[in-house]
């Protein structure tokens, strides 16, 4: 893994809005951006605009962390979860200190 792919991930997870969104895909995948904007208002209370949710969309899909396909005329965004993204992850286990807690 290089070190822009690595920054790329690590910039997408860097943000919270960003995080739920994985867990909503995660949970219920092939969501349009209709229904992630939908489900931020539902379950944060939180009310972002399509443009806001697109553009974080379209961070996570730059890092690799969803894919989007076509359902007729509506873009689906899916979690895509690679080997990559669980090696990046892991990245900090390299600097654990014997002894201490996970």
């Amino acid at each position: 893994m290089t070190d822009e792919q690595l920054d790329l991930i690590f910039k997408a997870l860097s943000d919270s809005t960003r995080r739920r969104i994985i867990d909503r895909l995660s949970q219920q995948p092939a969501q349009s951006l209709f229904e992630v904007c939908a489900a931020s208002v539902a379950e944060d209370g939180v009310a972002l605009s399509r443009q806001t949710v697109s553009q974080h969309l379209a961070v996570l899909e730059k890092a690799g962390l969803i894919e989007t396909t076509w359902k007729g005329r509506t873009k689906a965004h899916s979690l895509s979860i690679s080997e990559d993204h669980i090696a990046a992850a892991s990245w900090l286990m390299n600097y654990k200190q014997d002894g201490e807690k996970s």
